[in-house]
């Protein structure tokens, strides 16, 4: 397994330090300088082996300054975590600190790549009632421990087809964290449909984080997320989504689009998106099973990976220009290394983080919905599978065969259980179409720091 892993973009020679999370940019000699190092070479060895390409001495000059490095704990560092990671999920204890509420299992759009079959979920259409999701909270509360800030997630189908018990639980919510010493942290995810002015100012007031849902151009958002009729529905819901996020001052929320195989020049999407003023977008892959026209494939990574690339560039020079915007895939922290606990941890899905039907089931995450293997307990009995949890807890880059080869491990942290177990049958497996596309949002992230750092 590489320490190291080099890579060259527009323009730069990058190295990342993979244990330690260290990013260097490096000149030609060094480049190449490295995997001698790494094979075990000497300076001496090194040079022999460059010298039809660099002069010996500027070999040996950098050999000395990647060692200096080395010893500095900067370059070919060890992973002191992956001795402890089974003492590590043995011995932690599990709270649970988040809840995706499934507050409407029904929606007013029919979006073709939709996993929740127009919220249905395997399942009957319903809306969750105010009881199941104040016993929802009651169960987070609970089994928090001593955390104090928690999160709940208002999701669907569309939460705002149920409205009225979305603001009853943020009021029960709130009279609870004055009794029990916690913060709830409330979000919520919507197509626009039904967003009018009491929505948000609602949001605005007790939702810290709200995600509008849109897939870019007007062409591609039309074709992919319509009403049941057939009609479009971008016309009705760009003007509402752009006066909320300026209501927002821009802040505290993203704009989330899917792209397909039907608009593999997705760059263009979030080009567009940008161009109308947002400034939090996240554009992101489908993930469908190959049969479906509209699934990403194999054949389509090398268009995708040259998009990350024209869309890295393109947000660095409107960075420059006083005109940038995040997006979501290319954020990334540098500054502090691989999150330890993350790295270990994982995402979280079915122990600290669970997913919660209208009629009060738990399963470990929104996209586990309805695959009753995953049926954990619900809000009268608890969890009554604490096997699922522990398996969960036990699912982590370390455990995941794939994922012990991958420089980017620390990043993602052993990527999605669900599309894992879709494509693969099994949490601990990989979508990897999702892995390689993981892996080139990773380089592009560290391109771009790299690029404005100058």
């Amino acid at each position: 397994m590489s320490l190291i892993h080099r890579y060259k973009n527009n323009g730069y020679n990058i190295v990342l330090d993979v244990n330690s999370g260290c990013i260097h940019l490096v000149d030609e000699v060094t480049y190449e300088v490295l995997p001698c190092m790494e094979e075990g070479m000497s300076a001496e060895e090194t040079a022999d082996r460059l010298a039809d390409r660099f002069l010996r001495e500027d070999i040996k000059t950098s050999w000395e300054e990647c060692e200096q490095l080395r010893e500095n704990g900067m370059l070919f560092t060890r992973d002191a975590y992956e001795k402890v990671i089974d003492e590590f999920t043995d011995n932690r204890q599990t709270v649970v600190k988040a809840l995706c509420l499934h507050i409407a299992h029904d929606c007013n759009l029919a979006c073709r790549y939709c996993f929740a079959e127009e919220g249905e979920y395997h399942g009957r259409r319903a809306l969750m009632s105010f009881e199941v999701g104040r016993k929802a909270l009651d169960f987070l509360i609970a089994n928090s421990g001593a955390r104090k800030n928690l999160e709940v997630d208002f999701f669907g189908g569309e939460p705002l087809m149920n409205w009225q018990v979305v603001k009853d639980l943020v009021q029960y919510g709130r009279e609870q964290e004055k009794l029990h010493n916690k913060k709830f942290r409330f979000t919520l995810t919507t197509n626009g449909v039904l967003l009018n002015d009491e929505v948000m100012e609602f949001c605005n007031r007790e939702m810290a984080n709200v995600v509008l849902s849109v897939d870019g151009r007007k062409e591609v958002h039309d074709y992919m997320r319509p009403f049941r009729k057939g009609a479009g529905s971008y016309d009705l819901i760009m003007p509402k989504f752009q006066k909320f996020a300026e209501s927002r001052n821009q802040d505290k929320y993203y704009v989330r689009g899917t792209f397909t195989h039907h608009n593999l020049d997705f760059s263009k999407d979030v080009l567009h998106l940008a161009d109308l003023g947002f400034k939090q977008i996240s554009v992101e892959p489908v993930v469908a099973p190959e049969e479906e026209a509209y699934a990403i494939r194999e054949e389509d990574v090398p268009q995708i990976m040259e998009e990350y690339d024209l869309l890295a560039r393109e947000m660095i020079q409107r960075e420059k220009e006083g005109k940038g915007f995040n997006f979501f895939h290319f954020m990334i922290d540098l500054t502090g290394g691989p999150c330890v606990y993350k790295r270990l941890s994982g995402c979280g899905s079915g122990t600290e983080y669970l997913a919660v039907t209208p009629w009060g089931d738990f399963y470990p995450c929104h996209q586990f919905v309805g695959e009753e293997e995953f049926l954990m307990g619900n809000v009268d009995e608890g969890i009554t599978k604490p096997e699922i949890r522990e398996k969960f807890g036990h699912c982590n880059v370390y455990t995941k065969k794939e994922c012990k080869e991958c420089f980017a491990r620390f990043y993602c942290s052993g990527g999605c259980a669900a599309n894992a177990y879709h494509f693969q049958g099994d949490i601990q497996g990989n979508y990897e179409i999702g892995c390689q596309l993981q892996r080139k949002r990773v380089e592009c992230a560290i391109m771009i720091k790299a690029a404005l750092a100058e």
